[in-house]
């Protein structure tokens, strides 16, 4: 998982497989590939034809799979189905200690996983690029992401993470969310704003429901990130509607002082 840069092409050639392979999983697997590392694949849904055209190997067969000389495990499941996922690999039949990668949206919960599941002798690192197939089309020069060069490196303890991602990514998608309800269409007049609200409904939108649930469900503060969402949309339309109750009653007590004063003229 490391940026394309001329600076890596040189380095030595990585053994890589992937579990799960999606299209996040996709979007990696290029860029690996582009630095010359040798990829397996293994998925639940067949995507033997889609690994064909990109030169990778797929393989089935979990047993299959784990048998490869695979240096590194990269672990490309949904946020929601990784427990299941890890517990119906036969991890027991590795033939040797290896690195396992998670990418994942939250930290805590495959970080549990992974020490709970694993051999004591299999290392395990946690990590979360910051971007996906649509914010890293162009490169990943500068993007976070908690590995190697080319990206700007954010360590931080997987609670941590969590917290902030919940403020972040999970807040985004929700507004993106709420706003995909509305059924928002471009105007011709539509504000430089406006088309920004309609591009983070369009981007949330091309990320399943499955991960959405999993930002929810998997990172405990989520649902504080959400109440919070709902308090403060509440205290805005709260001002606005003290506003409006404030001119009316404003513009009824100047009233009968403009009839008083037009008597006295009189």
């Amino acid at each position: 998982m490391v940026a394309t840069s001329p600076a890596l092409i040189h380095r030595r050639s990585l053994r890589i497989g992937i579990v799960g392979f999606g299209p996040f999983a996709q979007f990696l697997a290029e860029a690996m590939l582009r630095q010359g590392h040798s990829l397996t694949a293994t998925s639940r849904s067949d995507h033997s034809q889609r690994c064909s055209q990109m030169g990778i190997n797929f393989l089935r067969d979990a047993t299959e799979f784990l048998e490869n000389e695979n240096e590194i495990v990269l672990l490309c499941t949904s946020i929601v189905s990784l427990e299941e996922v890890l517990r119906s690999l036969p991890i027991g039949r590795c033939r040797s200690p290896r690195l396992f990668v998670d990418v994942l949206s939250v930290k805590e919960h495959p970080r549990e996983l992974l020490l709970q599941l694993l051999p004591e002798e299999a290392d395990v690192l946690c990590t979360h690029p910051m971007f996906g197939p649509e914010s890293g089309k162009h490169g990943w020069a500068g993007l976070p992401l908690v590995f190697e060069r080319g990206c700007r490196m954010v360590e931080m303890p997987c609670e941590e993470h969590d917290r902030m991602a919940a403020r972040s990514q999970f807040l985004t998608h929700t507004v993106g969310r709420v706003l995909s309800e509305m059924e928002l269409e471009p105007t011709p007049i539509d504000t430089k704003g406006f088309q920004t609200l309609l591009q983070l409904r369009d981007n949330t939108l091309k990320d399943s429901l499955d991960l959405y649930l999993g930002l929810f469900r998997h990172n405990k503060f989520a649902k504080e990130e959400l109440e919070k969402l709902e308090s403060a949309f509440q205290s805005v339309k709260n001002r606005l509607m003290e506003k409006i109750s404030e001119e009316a009653l404003a513009a009824q007590s100047a009233v009968p002082s403009s009839a008083s004063a037009a008597r006295g003229r009189a």
